[in-house]
């Protein structure tokens, strides 16, 4: 076999191994988890109005194995696959100590150390997050007046339950003199109102940082990216580009102005990354022999030429859709969401940090490898823009058909 035959069959294993080793992965990287969202409100001394939304399909099943219900099952799970709120509401209503039960077992506030008494407010309404019923709960925590700061304890849908891999409550309140907004999760179950701004910081900073460390298809994108750049200042801007794009619909999706269904996110977004990828692999396959001269072609301003500009619109352009995935991670979907917009910037610069740590450490390497070998560095950079290629286009297929 040829040297160029055998470095073409090693680009081909390499592929394979790639997208065989992602494939173990979830197909969905933002799949099989769950948001609940807690408004919480001092409406009069000793009295704490929170309005939980929670996934209605997943409360049901949640609620009913709990409460051994099985009458709440058949009951909330007909009524689900029919799309019919009234009837989604009517179910909870008819069994609501059991998913009452359930909730204040796992949500719960405390003023002065001693636990508040939830008291349901009203019955059962059904509305609309991301495209699937959430069902909105209005408790009201009777409190001791004397209190100065209240905490806020969820463990609600824990993948002890083997429903979700993972589930976090996104808060907003407005209490003890103090209002803004946190997020709980399986590491950090609960939070205090008198918390320092420093440590609001650090809550959604680590969100956004394992949000993204978390999200396979989103560090394959950014895989992509660096494996089709050829200078430092090109993958600087195509990552500054990708975080002004999300950060645009960051924006608008806290002021309404957008509304994209998940069935069409999570698609392109699995396209995006096989696109990106085979742009690298179009431009390989475009020069041939002339391939290694990518490293060194001339420049236009900014150091890009033609193709590098075009790339930068189409990594623009799929920075958008990927945006609204970052935003879903918050809830970021509802008209006038400003009490999020401090913390969504503070979980954008979490994604950030992880974007240039991850930039830091492989491009250097793939830029002295096609130095010193430009060759291997080309078949280096074309195994993994394959295996990302395959990969991105295997998700694509899943999620479209919904496998």
């Amino acid at each position: 076999m040829s040297p160029a035959a055998r470095r073409r069959a090693g680009v081909v294993i390499a592929a394979v191994a790639v997208a065989v080793l992602l494939s173990a992965a979830p197909a969905l990287a933002h799949g099989f988890t769950s948001t609940v969202y807690a408004g919480l409100t001092s409406t009069e001394a000793g009295h704490v109005r929170t309005e939980l939304q929670l996934e209605y399909d997943l409360l049901v099943v949640s609620a009913a194995d709990n409460a051994k219900n099985d009458q709440l099952f058949l009951a909330g799970t007909a009524a689900f696959e029919a799309g019919d709120a009234a009837e989604q509401a009517a179910a909870l209503d008819a069994h609501a100590d059991s998913v009452v039960a359930y909730v204040t077992e796992r949500f719960g506030v405390t003023a002065g150390g001693k636990a508040c008494t939830p008291v349901r407010d009203g019955d059962f309404t059904i509305g609309q997050r991301e495209g699937v019923p959430y069902a909105l709960l209005t408790l009201d925590y009777r409190c001791p007046e004397s209190a100065e700061a209240h905490e806020v304890r969820s463990g609600l849908f824990p993948d002890s339950e083997g429903y979700v891999r993972d589930s976090k409550t996104i808060v907003t309140y407005d209490l003890d003199l103090q209002s803004g907004s946190t997020a709980l999760d399986a590491q950090h179950r609960s939070f205090s109102t008198q918390q320092s701004w420093i440590e609001r910081f650090w809550q959604f900073f680590r969100l956004g940082a394992e949000h993204l460390l978390g999200g396979l298809d989103h560090i394959l994108f950014l895989l992509a990216l660096i494996a089709g750049s050829r200078r430092l200042r090109e993958i600087v801007l195509a990552a500054t580009t990708f975080t002004l794009a999300h950060s645009v619909t960051f924006i608008i999706a806290a002021l309404g102005l957008v509304e994209v269904p998940e069935s069409f996110v999570e698609p392109v977004i699995a396209l995006s990354i096989a696109v990106v990828a085979g742009w690298h692999l179009w431009q390989i396959w475009r020069r041939r022999s002339h391939a290694t001269e990518l490293a060194t072609l001339s420049r236009s301003h900014l150091s890009l030429d033609r193709a590098g500009w075009t790339r930068l619109a189409v990594v623009f352009c799929f920075g958008l859709v990927h945006g609204l995935g970052f935003a879903s991670a918050l809830g970021i979907d509802q008209a006038w969401s400003w009490t999020l917009l401090w913390s969504l910037l503070v979980f954008n610069v979490g994604i950030e940090a992880v974007q240039l740590a991850i930039i830091i450490a492989l491009f250097p390497l793939l830029a002295l490898l096609r130095h010193r070998r430009p060759a291997a560095g080309l078949w280096a950079t074309g195994a993994i823009a394959a295996g990302v290629s395959v990969m991105g286009l295997v998700w694509f297929v899943q999620r479209v058909l919904e496998i």
